[in-house]
């Protein structure tokens, strides 16, 4: 089996893959998933889709994670390992779209507007 290179976004953060058939190993930025994602909930986040498709230590992922903070980076993984799992077999595809991992979410951060503090917050009116 050749490698599969996907690509995954959320908010600010881009995620791209490399899958390909192997004992299950997960390394995010040259570190161990464990390492990179401490916290337990981002890891079952970015690693979603294998749960989903039943083909969890199938496959093994080096991913390029940057931009955005670690919430983002593990969900930019999620699409992305959904998509390469896609790739490989179609019939995957109803199941992962089911569960909203086929979908990027498009909400961004709001741009902040000149002549106030924040992009809604405004600086305090004084009347007189």
């Amino acid at each position: 089996m050749e490698v599969i290179n996907t690509l995954g976004r959320r908010k600010s953060s881009v995620a791209r893959i490399y899958m390909q058939k192997g004992k299950g190993i997960v390394i995010v930025n040259n570190k161990p998933i464990a390492e990179y994602f401490p916290v337990a909930e981002h890891q079952q986040k970015a690693l979603k889709p294998f749960a989903v498709t039943e083909t969890t230590g199938m496959y093994d992922v080096k991913v390029n994670a940057d931009g955005g903070g670690i919430a983002g980076q593990s969900e930019a993984i999620s699409l992305a390992i959904a998509r390469a799992l896609v790739k490989l077999n179609e019939d995957f595809k109803p199941s992962l779209k089911a569960q909203d991992l086929m979908t990027r979410d498009p909400r961004m951060v709001e741009r902040k507007k000149p002549g106030q503090k924040k992009a809604r917050k405004k600086f305090q009116f004084s009347k007189r």
